[in-house]
């Protein structure tokens, strides 16, 4: 499914999800990094990276390198953190040829659909870590906290443009592994108004299968617990250690 947010629509990413709005959970995965691997400015590979929000708040402490589907989101996070290596590709494929401390994968990791997907992310990642390297995920939802439907709103004002985003999500078949969420953005510029839509499907999975899939791929993972955001998203961090 091609998601409009990262490709023609991905000019709104930055007003969407401003990168301010990332330093609470970098902050735990900075925690998580520092509690694993001591201290030193350690490599560190994001899956996912989407428009480098995340990255923006972790290029003082570490060697970064930034890997996403969307040209559009790399092109954002490029001049946003210009000091961190981009390349384009999937979680599920991409192979770089060199290994680094520590992967992280924010909430892009919702993407993968199928326990199939996981088990390939996780792959990757592991494929992509020296010994004992530490693999941080941040879903936004497990199985048994996902308390749909839920509606959310935002709105953000500026002096040129505006944007209102509502997002309705839902899970239309609790029997598979996926919901949906419906975005409208309205936009108000010079005086007009334009609304879009987009549509997202994401992976919803027991957190004990996020455990058994990560074992399965040689990680031993704990499951830690911070505050989440409004509407019961986030709040979620597992993190591994390859054995």
């Amino acid at each position: 499914m091609r998601h409009r947010l990262y490709h023609d629509l991905a000019h709104l990413w930055p007003v969407f999800s401003p990168p301010e709005e990332y330093a609470e959970d970098a902050g735990y995965f900075r925690e998580a990094l520092r509690q694993r691997l001591g201290p030193g400015r350690h490599s560190v590979l994001e899956l996912g990276s989407g428009g480098g929000h995340t990255l923006s708040h972790l290029s003082a402490d570490f060697d970064l390198t930034a890997v996403d589907l969307s040209p559009q989101m790399l092109a954002l996070s490029a001049r946003l953190n210009p000091g961190v290596a981009h390349h384009q590709g999937d979680m599920r494929r991409i192979r770089l040829g060199r290994t680094f401390r520590a992967a992280l994968i924010h909430d892009a990791i919702d993407y993968m659909l199928t326990e199939a997907d996981l088990r390939a992310a996780f792959a990757t990642a592991q494929a992509h870590l020296e010994p004992s390297g530490v693999l941080l995920i941040a879903p936004d939802y497990f199985k048994e906290t996902f308390a749909g439907p839920t509606v959310l709103h935002w709105i953000r004002p500026g002096a040129d443009r505006s944007l209102t985003v509502i997002e309705y999500c839902h899970d239309p078949d609790p029997a598979d592994t996926t919901i949906e969420s419906i975005f409208f953005f309205i936009q108000q510029e010079g005086g007009e108004l334009r609304v879009e839509q987009d549509r997202h499907i994401t992976g919803l999975f027991p957190a004990a299968t996020w455990l058994e899939l990560m074992a399965e791929a040689g990680f031993t993972a704990e499951r830690i617990t911070h505050p989440g955001y409004e509407g019961g998203y986030g709040g979620h961090l597992l993190a591994a250690t390859l054995l």
